[in-house]
């Protein structure tokens, strides 16, 4: 069965984005052996918390949680790859389990989605997705050092190319860079991507979402969504956008902002609201679609879905809020020199 391009499908409706794997794993509460299964059950180290192993050991899990957003009504797919990064996993000793962990949580991914699309016959689209790892490339870890960094950008970039050779490896159709508070990190990944492509790799389309950490309207190293933009602009991604910290009610002026700029799609997959006194989630199904519908009717969106707290009841009535409803227009690309630091700046008509 032959699949509709994403680019095709994007540009006839608004596509959704599925939601918080993460908060799903949590509500199987996995301890300790479920994580280690049975080829991890003499690892060295604990490993409770590595949802990316899941993926290995717990394929049924995963699978089934994929199923239950495609269920509900999600068009696009994230892998469970966040943190399947050798950076991110040598908290647990991992490393070397990074590409296998991208490849298997392609795999698993697309099992789910030929299983709906041979069900109802609708496409759908698996995005590999590659978090910000737990470092970062423009901040010091040290307070008594500002000049210190923990990690280099090609060490970074090694453990992105890593990655992502596993995601593309494995089939995934689109790879989401997101979750990014430090623009450096992911430049490091889309060098990565573009060696990549240099190597003679077919690399699919990229999305990148970034993350405003806060209600001062920035990055975790300072950015305004314009700057991030301008920094970003230079991938010709596929979809810029926001996600996770914020709920949809704190983010929808940075998600104008970022309409107002950019010459791409937009994507926006905030978290159920702002988390409570015990890190939990309170917004409800019908609070969040709410925001997402009023966004898709003010044209400001084209890809929609949840982050943290966000569950198939979310990603079900966000998908029949945005249902039939125009995704925004791509606008034509601004004809003048943009440059970023924290603020971008516009420097007028090129010649």
């Amino acid at each position: 069965m032959a699949k509709t391009d994403i680019t095709q499908a994007a540009a006839e409706r608004i596509l959704v984005l599925d939601g918080a794997m993460g908060t799903m794993i949590q509500a199987e509460r996995p301890d300790e052996a479920t994580y280690r299964g049975d080829r991890f059950k003499d690892h060295g180290t604990d490993v409770g918390g590595n949802n990316e192993l899941l993926s290995l050991t717990q394929p049924d899990m995963i699978r089934g949680i994929h199923k239950d957003f495609l269920d509900a009504g999600a068009n696009i797919l994230c892998t469970n790859t966040f943190g399947a990064n050798a950076v991110s996993q040598a908290d647990y000793q991992m490393e070397s389990l990074s590409y296998e962990m991208n490849v298997e949580s392609v795999r698993l991914a697309r099992e789910a989605v030929e299983a709906k699309m041979e069900e109802d016959g609708q496409p759908r689209w698996v995005a590999g997705g590659i978090g910000p790892t737990n470092q970062t490339a423009s901040i010091s870890p040290d307070v008594n050092d500002p000049g210190y960094r923990g990690i280099t950008f090609d060490q970074l970039a090694q453990a992105y190319g890593e990655a992502a050779k596993g995601l593309i490896d494995g089939g995934a159709e689109v790879i989401l860079i997101e979750t990014i508070f430090d623009t450096l990190n992911a430049k490091a990944a889309i060098f990565a991507i573009e060696l990549l492509r240099d190597q003679g790799v077919a690399v699919p389309p990229l999305m990148i979402s970034g993350t405003i950490t806060d209600r001062s309207g920035r990055t975790l190293t300072g950015q305004t969504p314009e700057a991030f933009w301008a920094s970003m602009s230079h991938a010709r991604p596929f979809s810029i956008g926001l996600n996770c910290a914020l709920g949809a009610g704190e983010m929808r002026q940075h998600v104008r902002t970022l309409s107002e700029v950019a010459d791409t799609r937009i994507s926006a997959y905030p978290n159920a609201g702002l988390p409570n006194e015990m890190g939990g989630y309170d917004e409800t199904p019908e609070e969040t679609a709410a925001h997402l519908e009023e966004w898709a009717t003010s044209g400001l969106v084209n890809i929609v879905g949840g982050c943290c707290g966000t569950t198939p009841d979310h990603i079900a009535a966000i998908a029949k809020a945005v249902e039939g409803k125009a995704p925004r227009p791509i606008p034509e690309k601004v004809r003048k020199m943009r440059l970023s630091g924290l603020e971008m700046f516009e420097a007028g008509s090129a010649a």
